[in-house]
């Protein structure tokens, strides 16, 4: 007798219920709201996170911060880039990085959703699931590189031609982790694509 398989179809539809609630999430707070602030429907994005030239130029306190251009920096070590009434091309390149990795994250989530719902035919190990997982590894190998890379370079247009440009340096702050992550997903779609194969051999033998 075969072994009961431990995953039900349950456990699919309520995996599905788990990723769709994460893309609706994603979809509302990382790309409509910031999308209605950059039109002006809602209240826009107005603050970007920087790190200052050096941490003696920056005043402690929001009364004695440096002020040009519409512009306010404040703080030490991580200070705040504040845009008192942003215009809409500011507004756009304050809220774009945001949208951008939670498109990308969009992106991951339905290929999930579409690979979980093969769970409930009871086989993941399809040709489809392959390329899947080929297009999700790619996904986060681009978030590795643009993620980190979008915000500094939104920043130095943002300040260029204004004299606080002088204390915002460009500064990009790259990590392997997305990297290694990457390739373990490409490699595991490579597994899924080598098994499909195999099995499609074999079941032309019989």
């Amino acid at each position: 007798m075969g072994a009961k398989s431990w995953w039900s179809r349950t456990d699919s539809w309520l995996l599905e219920a788990a990723l769709g609630l994460a893309v609706v999430l994603v979809g509302v707070f990382g790309v409509l709201l910031p999308a209605l602030g950059v039109v002006g429907l809602m209240a826009p994005t107005d603050t970007r996170e920087v790190e200052p030239e050096t941490a003696a130029r920056v005043p402690n306190t929001v009364t004695d911060a440096v002020t040009n251009h519409g512009m306010t920096l404040t703080g030490t070590q991580q200070a705040d880039l504040v845009f008192a009434e942003p215009d809409p091309g500011q507004r756009l390149l304050l809220a774009l990085p945001e949208i951008v990795g939670s498109l990308l994250l969009l992106l991951i989530l339905v290929l999930l959703v579409q690979t979980a719902r093969t769970l409930r035919c009871g086989d993941v190990f399809v040709p489809v699931n392959a390329r899947r997982l080929n297009v999700i590894g790619l996904t986060v190998l681009v978030q590795a590189f643009l993620v980190p890379v979008l915000p500094s370079l939104t920043t130095q247009i943002l300040v260029s031609g204004t004299p606080m440009a002088e204390q915002v340096p460009f500064s990009v702050t790259l990590t392997g982790d997305y990297v290694l992550l990457a390739f373990f997903i490409l490699a595991l779609g490579e597994v899924f694509r080598r098994g499909t194969k195999l099995r499609a051999d074999t079941e032309g033998l019989v």
